[in-house]
């Protein structure tokens, strides 16, 4: 039996990404407001360091409320499909593994979320400390051709790179840019899917368990050739099967993978 309904964690990732959202906006408006002067910017960086403070407080409570459902979904799942019953109103039973993988999960997706915070904080201070000087080097400049202040098509640019800066203020390990948004849903998404999997498979495995099956929902990437797949849940299992932690991670449960393993008893 495998339970391909896939978790939802939508919500949860809507609320989290508007967060970044808004607390970006946020940034925006202080930026495009920022005199561009050592006084206006030491200002700015002080109102930015505040919107950073009530956005890492944000991150901290999201992760600690929807991780730890995450884990009971995997549970539930596993116990589903393996027909153990419990009452209506019953929290599922969080194992020694699964509260290890959920201490494990929290510390790790919140370690993310505030290496986002850092490196968005990082950036916009050198985006703005460069607004600075370059507005300093065009009133030299204007002072010299006896113009009072710097022109209005000047200004215009200087805070269009300040703005795209805090825009695109990730840039991950390929070199790639990021808008924070894109960037915070997938690292979510893939993290929660992670945990709902892992907690499945703890489950399983704390039940005597050694198989599971990948789901299956129609992807039309690489991911297609492993639905229905059986694997195995540890590498000491009997049979010729896959185990999970080999799977090559460019086909599946890769970067927003929404498939789900379901434990299977007695594969054929």
């Amino acid at each position: 039996m495998t339970d391909d309904k896939r978790p939802d964690y939508e919500g949860d990732i809507t609320d989290i990404t508007r967060s970044f959202g808004g607390a970006i906006d946020d940034i925006k408006r202080e930026v495009e407001r920022m005199e561009l002067t050592n006084a206006g910017a030491k200002s700015t960086i002080k109102k930015i360091g505040s919107i950073f403070g009530d956005l890492r407080e944000k991150a901290s409570g999201w992760v600690e409320r929807v991780f730890p459902k995450a884990a009971r979904d995997g549970v539930t799942r596993a116990m589903n499909v393996l027909g153990i019953g419990r009452k209506r109103d019953e929290e599922p039973p969080i194992n020694r593994a699964n509260r290890e993988m959920l201490t494990a999960a929290t510390q790790d997706v919140y370690g993310d979320l505030l290496a986002v915070t850092q490196n968005i904080d990082r950036r916009t201070k050198a985006a703005i400390r460069k607004a600075v000087a370059e507005a300093m080097r065009a009133n030299m400049a204007a002072g010299v051709n006896g113009r009072r202040t710097i022109n209005a098509d000047t200004a215009a640019q200087i805070r269009k790179d300040l703005g795209d800066a805090v825009d695109n203020a990730i840039i991950d390990s390929a070199g790639r840019r990021w808008k924070v948004e894109t960037y915070v849903d997938m690292v979510t998404r893939t993290k929660l899917m992670q945990a709902t999997n892992d907690a499945t498979i703890n489950e399983a495995l704390d039940r005597g368990v050694m198989y599971g099956v990948i789901s299956r929902h129609g992807a039309t990437d690489a991911c297609a050739k492993w639905e229905g797949r059986t694997v195995k849940l540890t590498r000491d299992a009997p049979g010729d099967y896959p185990f999970i932690g080999d799977l090559p991670r460019r086909e599946i449960f890769h970067p927003n993978c929404r498939h789900t393993i379901s434990p299977n008893r007695n594969p054929k």
